[in-house]
């Protein structure tokens, strides 16, 4: 699979031909994917939500505003840790179980203290009953943000650079490059049913660079296999260097390989290990039994028949 390099010509096109330059043919089909030779931990599972707090998490706030992330406004200022953020983020009963209440109204994160490096990572979400401007009538959104590195507010005064495994209707497992000096490689197909980029991951398919501010700014997940809003799901992340798998649901939907870093020189740098976050993007979210283990190697992902 050769990795597609982008051309002036190809960012002149209109989204859908850059999406064909990029990806090729054929137009992406539905592909029933499964997990392989699933790891054992190697060690003892830890638990990242002890239950009670949110001890081990460190709160960031975005604007005030949400709707200047994205403007880059150098005269805008973050909340940072600059207020008491127990009305964005708390440990409340949901269910008959405590878990992690993620308001949503402010952007920003829950960032956790440990740095990773070779884990599979578990936890259950489930959307609340609100959403918020500028989100309010967009498909509810919020993210696992992985090997998280650098200050906090780095990336649009609101989060710090990282892979991310996104939450969000329709495109749970979505793989994201989190701030411009991050990549990942990944492999995939046209599919114009879905918003630009209009690329969606493909077992096989075509291999891309993912890169933030560009056609390549993500690559969607094979498959939506979220549950129902109200209901729980399970996301398995399974990292091993700089090579990770987005599981939703027992179905895995996206790998991305080669995850790296920009460096001042130009270079890139393997990303192997970082922080998680958990997002607040505009939609009300709880978040419970967060786990995570140690491997040595990854699962494998295949095609079943038909698929």
């Amino acid at each position: 699979m050769a990795l597609v390099a982008l051309s002036v010509s190809a960012l002149a096109q209109d989204s859908h031909q850059q999406a064909r330059t990029i990806a090729g043919d054929p137009v992406a089909t539905p592909q029933r994917l499964r997990l392989v030779n699933v790891p054992a931990a190697t060690g003892k599972a830890i638990a990242l939500f002890d239950g009670r707090s949110l001890k081990g998490w460190t709160p960031w706030l975005g604007y005030a505003d949400p709707s200047i992330t994205y403007k880059s406004d150098p005269r805008a200022t973050p909340i940072g840790i600059g207020r008491d953020t127990s009305g964005d983020f708390a440990v409340r009963q949901v269910d008959g179980a405590p878990a992690i209440w993620v308001k949503g109204e402010t952007w920003g994160s829950l960032v956790h203290r440990a740095d990773l490096r070779d884990y599979h990572l578990r936890l259950q979400f489930k959307w609340g009953a609100k959403t918020w401007a500028p989100r309010e009538r967009q498909p509810r959104n919020n993210g696992l943000l992985y090997h998280s590195h650098g200050v906090p507010g780095e990336v649009f005064g609101t989060w710090r650079p990282s892979a991310e495994f996104e939450i969000m209707r329709g495109s749970t497992g979505m793989i994201v490059a989190v701030g411009s000096k991050i990549r990942g490689h990944s492999s995939v197909a046209y599919d114009p049913t879905i918003i630009a980029p209009h690329l969606r991951y493909r077992l096989g398919g075509r291999q891309v660079d993912i890169v933030n501010g560009t056609p390549t700014w993500n690559v969607e997940a094979a498959t939506d296999a979220e549950r129902p809003i109200g209901q729980w799901n399970t996301l398995d992340l399974y990292v091993v260097g700089d090579h990770a798998v987005h599981v939703v649901n027992g179905v895995p939907v996206a790998e991305v390989r080669d995850l790296a870093t920009i460096a001042p020189d130009g270079t890139r740098r393997p990303l192997t290990h970082g922080h998680v976050q958990l997002q607040s993007e505009g939609a009300e979210t709880w978040f419970r039994a967060i786990t995570i283990e140690p491997i040595k190697t990854l699962p494998g992902i295949v095609a079943t028949a038909g698929g």
